[in-house]
């Protein structure tokens, strides 16, 4: 089940264990104890879907035809739009609707319908934001009937489907949850498939746990120190997206090709706590955003964790600079790893493109959502990265009965009931409240109902009394035109018609990188971005003052974009989109630090120097590239430090010669990420407040309000971490390396000093510190990998295991072996082009990947390569679970056919849909 944080009461506790013990009866039965194996394959087997022979589809016009390649993928042929979308919905059943209806499950707030108590707090967290409510608001109000046509062929499509299945027919999840609760699946409606985008949005929703760990931090550090964990972007370093373009005064629209005025006027306080939101008007709220902050890690983040160093990866080259004399693109999203992956390839063509037939386009998917969402069709091709755009902010809120302070006066609150079905127990009832920023996100936590009890505010506040709410103001609360702009944007023809498609592309905000058969490549950032009267978002921000509203959005016209620029390609990922200080808007105050980026455009210019051109091949090395920045700055500091200790020495050794590459055979790569992580825990981990460090690890520190030297200190307290193992801090992504690099030829700087330890004397310099980390890591790698370095390898530590996200993830022992699989040891790395990220401060296991790599050969589609994480199928043990797996894992890429003679020279299985 997706993850829960809160405590359990003993009653809760005792039905979890009476639920544990049915599984495990089924978990007999599957296994062929006692009932024999036949009913284990049968059970197993009974939902693989039919992919040859004939089907008949009600609702279809004509015949369409369900072609799979060898490893499952299909392409599907049609002879209008909604018999293709219809047959979508079908297929992506037929594979996925386990995966799709704990989706619109986790999407409307009801996980708790299939898995019981134990979800009923996430699923009131998330009945607060409203998703599902904003998605039928979109549908009923906002979307195109052309749109909605699409969605309900699909819904129609997926129901075919499930009309007359149940339990293991559908899937070996099914038939395991029939024997604790008795769950049926609803039929599937189009509001299901508009929700997904809703999660999409929320886990790329922007800087709202940066904005919450700035208020944390003051209870342990000043404003300096926590100035210094968040350094400017380098943009003397680091190329942002954009090299050049502006605002033109005269037109007021965006000119890729303008010098930039410098002209910020537009963008609100500029200043890290966003000028008049007082830092001080929410350092006494730490313990209720730490709260706020567990509430978060208990949503299930299906996108990944957040953090610097993850993102995306997405690029285009233009074709004098390939070896095919047409474009080429570039793309692998770094997300969540799961079982199955968040991805499902597929192509959609009309046999022959028309008014009433208007796709051919084939990539990757969402199962539950029409259409394609990064691919290409017959004449484009897109990838997408996230922006990072700053579209979330916490408003603090002055409450009195029911209603709130705005200004001098009062408004009502808006309230809605909301009833949660549980599984196995009684509903219980809910009220959300909201207020004009949106709804009061404190409700959802017993601290932070107390959020004004602590705060201090300045004197112009108002009386706290009972306290502070909290509420949240995001973009996507709003009812938008994303789903609109999916379909336009899958039939999109040139640069014109790709930017009319993505102006609807509201939430979540993306960069998007586009190239066409005529030759031309392209950028576009759009999304539906706050325009601040006051504040820059950095901190939550005070509700009752009508200052701090957002006053409009970016206008689309003056977002940046770009079509041919001189340099002949253009790279994202996550770095800086344009100068802050030479762009009008301002988009966010914490985008990645650009390591990523940067590294991608040296060894694109490595390959063009001499007039050198670049090849499918060539963008696939880019994509495994492991080459660590961090190592290339901080190893040579370390071949310095004089080891007198012979086993600290002979892991010393290993870095000498090391070429900065992260193999999963390495051994150097092995001890210098140990290295790193036990750095940044002696010079930033130990120093951070509680809330931000990792669950479990205690500490002895000095009490928070204490402001005598630490050689006067009488006592001192112990603290244990309370964050998560994904979503501790520091994490070491590339905000770490930027920290550290501003700070390394200051040997004596403040951020050097660690206290003694039991068997470790202080710390006072540089060179003491780095010293001890690699004493530290020594130890810590020989607990990991055994005394012998020579054994040593980064893949040893650096593992994947995929997870069933729902029962592989806190179901019983066997059901996890049933539906999970791996480990893989990996290279890669955090902040590294090949992005398998893991985090510093809690272990080396891998939490994030590349969920797919794709290299499109633009105009000569046939050429162009894919790889998913997994497989189609997210039946267990079928052939098409986990079959791309290894491949993925060494950096292989799969043929990717796309005319209708090179799929039939590939088809393995046809299935043909009749009316």
């Amino acid at each position: 089940m997706p993850a829960n944080t809160t405590a359990s009461s003993p009653k809760k506790k005792k039905g979890r264990r009476l639920r544990l013990l049915v599984f495990v009866l089924v978990l007999a039965l599957v296994a062929g104890v006692g009932y024999g194996a036949y009913w284990s394959i049968s059970t197993v087997r009974a939902s693989y879907p039919q992919t040859t022979g004939t089907l008949q589809l009600e609702g279809l016009r004509g015949q369409v035809e369900v072609k799979r390649d060898g490893f499952g993928i299909p392409q599907i042929y049609a002879d209008s739009d909604e018999d293709l979308f219809r047959a979508q919905g079908f297929v992506q059943a037929q594979d996925r609707f386990w995966e799709m209806d704990v989706r619109r499950h986790m999407t409307a707030g009801r996980l708790s319908e299939m898995f019981g108590s134990g979800q009923v707090d996430t699923d009131a967290f998330l009945r607060t934001l409203g998703w599902r409510q904003v998605a039928q608001q979109e549908y009923d109000k906002v979307l195109s009937p052309e749109t909605k046509k699409y969605l309900q062929a699909y819904a129609d499509g997926v129901n075919a489907y499930l009309d007359g299945k149940d339990g293991k027919e559908l899937s070996v999840e099914y038939a395991a949850l029939s024997f604790a609760n008795e769950y049926k699946p609803e039929p599937w409606t189009p509001v299901d498939s508009v929700a997904w985008l809703k999660a999409m949005a929320w886990d790329l929703r922007g800087n709202m746990q940066e904005e919450i760990d700035r208020s944390l931090l003051t209870s342990r550090l000043d404003a300096k120190k926590i100035k210094d964990l968040y350094p400017p972007y380098p943009y003397g370093r680091n190329q942002p997206i954009l090299d050049k373009g502006g605002i033109d005064p005269a037109t007021g629209k965006f000119d890729p090709d303008a010098e930039p005025s410098g002209d910020a006027g537009d963008s609100g306080d500029s200043g890290s706590g966003g000028g008049a939101s007082p830092a001080g008007a929410v350092s006494g709220l730490n313990s209720q955003l730490a709260s706020l902050s567990k509430t978060l890690d208990a949503v299930p983040a299906l996108l990944g964790p957040s953090g610097n160093g993850i993102g995306s990866n997405s690029w285009v080259v233009a074709g004098e600079n390939t070896t095919t004399g047409k474009p080429m693109l570039a793309n692998d999203p770094h997300l969540a790893p799961q079982l199955p992956s968040l991805w499902y390839q597929m192509g959609l063509h009309c046999r022959t493109v028309s008014a009433t037939c208007q796709y051919d386009t084939a990539g990757y998917t969402f199962s539950g959502t029409p259409g394609v969402i990064i691919g290409h069709n017959q004449n484009i091709a897109w990838g997408f990265t996230n922006l990072g755009a700053d579209v979330t902010d916490l408003y603090l809120e002055k409450l009195s009965g029911d209603s709130y302070q705005v200004g001098n006066g009062q408004k009502e609150l808006v309230t809605r009931r909301e009833v949660i079905r549980v599984a196995g127990g009684a509903s219980k009832t809910i009220t959300v409240r909201s207020t004009g920023h949106g709804p009061l996100v404190s409700d959802r936590s017993t601290e932070l109902e107390k959020a004004g009890q602590k705060a201090t505010v300045s004197n112009s506040a108002p009386d706290r009394a009972s306290g502070y709410a909290v509420a949240l103001q995001w973009t996507a609360l709003q009812p938008g035109k994303s789903m609109d702009a999916i379909f336009d944007l899958n039939r999109a023809k040139d640069f014109k018609s790709f930017r009319a498609a993505v102006k609807d592309f509201e939430v979540p905000s993306q960069n998007l990188v586009y190239a066409d058969a005529q030759g031309n490549i392209g950028y576009q950032a759009p999304g539906k971005i706050p325009v601040r009267a006051k504040g820059d978002g950095s901190v939550p921000a005070p509700g009752w003052d009508p200052a701090y509203k957002w006053k409009g959005y970016i206008p689309f016209d003056e977002l940046p974009y770009e079509e041919n620029p001189d340099r002949g390609y253009i790279v994202t990922a996550n770095q800086a989109v344009i100068d802050a200080s030479k762009y009008r808007h301002k988009l966010t105050a914490d985008y990645g630090y650009g390591a990523r980026s940067q590294r991608i455009n040296d060894l694109i210019e490595s390959k063009l120097q001499g007039g050198g051109k670049i090849s499918t091949e060539d963008m696939r090395t880019m994509q495994m590239d492991n080459s660590s920045e961090i190592a290339k700055l901080l190893t040579p500091k370390l071949l310095k430090i004089d080891v007198s200790d012979k086993y600290v020495r002979e892991a010393q050794k290993l870095l000498e010669g090391w070429d900065y590459t992260q193999e999963s055979d390495s051994g150097a790569a092995a001890y210098f990420n140990g290295v790193w992580r036990n750095v940044l825990k002696l010079a930033f981990g130990n120093k951070l407040p509680k809330e931000l460090r990792v669950e479990g690890e205690c500490l002895s520190v000095r009490p928070a309000d204490s402001t005598a030297p630490d050689d006067q200190l009488s006592e001192r307290v112990r603290e244990c971490g309370q964050r998560d193992t994904e979503s501790a801090q520091p994490d070491g992504g590339d905000r770490w390396f930027e920290l550290v690099r501003r700070i390394l030829e200051d040997e004596d700087n403040e951020w050097w000093q660690s206290p003694a330890s039991r068997t470790d004397p202080a710390t006072t310099t540089r060179d003491e510190l780095l010293a001890r980390a690699m004493e530290d890591a020594r130890w810590e790698l020989t607990a990991e990998l055994g005394k012998d370095v020579s054994t040593w390898s980064w893949g040893r530590l650096h593992q994947l295991t995929l997870k069933n996200q729902t029962l592989g993830t806190e179901g019983p022992g066997f059901l996890q072996f049933v539906l999970n699989r791996g480990p893989w040891k990996l290279g890669g790395g955090e902040a590294t082009v090949n992005a398998t990220g893991w985090n510093a401060a809690g272990g080396y296991g891998v939490i994030w990947v590349p969920s797919m790599r794709m290299v499109v050969n633009v105009g000569d589609w046939d050429k162009s390569r894919w790889i998913n994480l997994t497989g189609a199928s997210g039946h267990a043990y079928n052939a098409h679970y986990t079959d791309q797996t290894d491949k993925w894992a060494h950096g292989e890429l799969l043929d990717w056919a796309f005319s209708e003679q090179a799929v039939s020279a590939t088809t393995s299985d046809t299935l043909k849909l009749t009316p």
